[in-house]
C-alpha cells in the first residue's frame, strides 16, 4: 500500500472527501499499527460555508483547518469527543473533510461508527492538531485493491443552525458498509 501524498489533498474539497472513501487511515500507537477503512465523511467548504469552523474567520482553533494541505485539524466537541478533519486545498482555503466513520481492519477496538469514536478508537486526540499525513506516525494509504466504491451523498449531520448549507449534500459513504454511523 503506497501512502497518500501532499497532491492528493490539495484539490477540489468535494472531490477529496469522495476519494478518501475506501482509503486507509493508519495511526501508530506505541509501535502497534492501528488500522481501518474510511467510510464516511463530510466535506466543509471554508468560510463561506456557514457550517465550516472556518466560517468564523481564523482563530486559534481554526489555525491548522487555514493551513497547509495534508495535515490533520482536530478538535474537541461538548468537552469530551475528538474529531478529526483532513485539511484540503492551498494554505489558507479553510476547507477540510470530517472523519465520520471507519471500518476496522488490524488492532482497532471499540465502536467507530461516529467522529468521536472513531477517534477514540484509533487513539487521535488533540496532541494530533496539525499533524502532517504525510508522516510516518500517523497518515493515509491507498489499499493494494482499490476499487471505486458506490458513494451515496446526503446532507450533513448536526448542521441545522447553517442555513442554506444544513441541506446541502456535503456527507459522502460507501453504499451498504455496516460501519456507517447512520443511514
Amino acid at each position: 500500500m503506497q501512502k497518500l501524498n501532499r497532491d492528493f489533498y490539495n484539490r477540489d474539497t468535494e472531490t477529496v472527501a469522495r476519494a478518501l472513501l475506501g482509503k486507509i487511515l493508519v495511526h501508530h500507537v506505541q509501535g502497534v499499527p492501528r488500522m481501518a477503512r474510511i467510510v464516511e465523511v463530510e466535506a466543509y467548504l471554508g468560510p463561506t460555508d456557514l457550517a465550516a469552523h472556518s466560517s468564523k474567520g481564523l482563530t486559534r482553533r481554526t489555525r491548522a483547518m487555514f493551513g497547509p494541505p495534508g495535515h490533520a485539524y482536530v478538535y474537541l466537541i461538548y468537552g469530551m469527543h475528538h474529531c478529526m478533519n483532513v485539511v484540503t486545498e492551498p494554505e489558507g482555503s479553510g476547507t477540510g473533510v470530517l472523519l465520520r466513520a471507519v471500518e476496522p481492519l488490524a488492532n482497532v477496538e471499540g465502536n467507530t461508527r461516529g467522529p468521536g469514536l472513531l477517534t477514540r478508537a484509533m487513539g487521535i486526540d488533540l496532541s494530533h492538531y496539525g499533524h502532517d499525513l504525510c508522516s510516518d506516525e500517523l497518515h493515509l494509504l491507498e489499499p493494494e485493491d482499490a476499487q471505486a466504491p458506490r458513494i451515496v451523498a446526503t446532507p450533513r449531520v448536526g448542521v441545522g443552525y447553517a442555513k442554506e448549507w444544513a441541506d446541502k449534500p456535503l456527507r459522502f459513504y460507501i453504499a451498504g458498509n455496516p460501519h456507517i454511523s447512520r443511514k
